[in-house]
């Protein structure tokens, strides 16, 4: 049996009770660490689930993924463990169709994600459009802020890349830059430095940080958890802009 296990956002207390008894009965605990940031330490998982946790980056999850897990799922209970959602990433319906196709049983246990805890801001999340990630070389790169576009007056959160394994993180200050770079070129008057934003930081954590204001305000802002966000609102209810107001 293979299990997907959503972890949350915070520590590794944030394990929900179904998935913890999984992970105890578990022969083979794997972590997905390559598409967010795990807030403590490995360490920390392990004396809490009182198991060894192996580390999983891109190339065995992406690459190796039948030998070095799912092979095993076969005659063991196998996790795999997502900071966040088991979902909030599109590598993990990978995970699902290769399991299903190799014909190894997989159960989902569900947690937080950050599509859900974006409502700490105030936003509505039914108000949330098309979600658009940003990525570091992004030079050439301009969908990101067509999503922007597409998505009119409704909320639309860019999800900002990151390399956990080198310790590298992109900030809200260079995701503001980069939509301003591409509104010079496109001149849609979209966006502009006048813009609201919301800049968030370590959202679902104990030290989650979240800054309101104008795009040249927010860019000003030392927001300094990791992995960050932006969201640029759309059209505002009076409660949400009453309530954003208190950051």
């Amino acid at each position: 049996m293979l299990y997907l296990i959503g972890l949350g956002l915070g520590d590794e207390k944030d394990i929900t009770v179904k998935g913890l008894e999984i992970i105890r009965k578990c022969n083979f605990i794997y972590l997905e660490a390559y598409t967010s940031k795990l807030q403590v330490d490995i360490k920390n998982l392990e004396d809490f689930y009182g198991k060894k946790v192996i580390p999983a980056d891109r190339e065995l999850v992406e690459k190796r993924l039948d030998e070095e897990i799912i092979s095993k799922a076969k005659e063991n209970d196998v996790a795999l463990l997502i900071i966040g959602d088991v979902f909030s990433a599109t590598t993990h319906n990978a995970v699902l169709e290769s399991a299903k196709e190799k014909e190894v049983e997989v159960k989902i246990i569900h947690n937080t994600s950050i599509l859900t805890v974006v409502g700490d801001t105030g936003l509505s999340l039914y108000k949330f459009g098309k979600t658009a990630s940003i990525p570091f070389d992004n030079a050439e790169v301009e969908a990101p802020y067509d999503v922007l576009v597409e998505n009119k007056d409704m909320h639309t959160l860019f999800l900002l890349d990151l390399n956990p394994l080198a310790d590298k993180f992109m900030t809200v200050k260079e995701a503001i830059e980069y939509l301003l770079v591409v509104e010079a070129k496109r001149k849609c008057k979209e966006f502009d430095e006048e813009s609201k934003c919301v800049g968030c930081a370590a959202l679902g954590t104990d030290n989650a940080e979240i800054v309101y204001g104008t795009a040249k305000e927010v860019m000003k802002a030392k927001l300094t958890k990791f992995p960050q966000c932006l969201i640029v609102p759309g059209k505002l209810h009076f409660m949400e802009e009453e309530f954003l107001n208190t950051f």
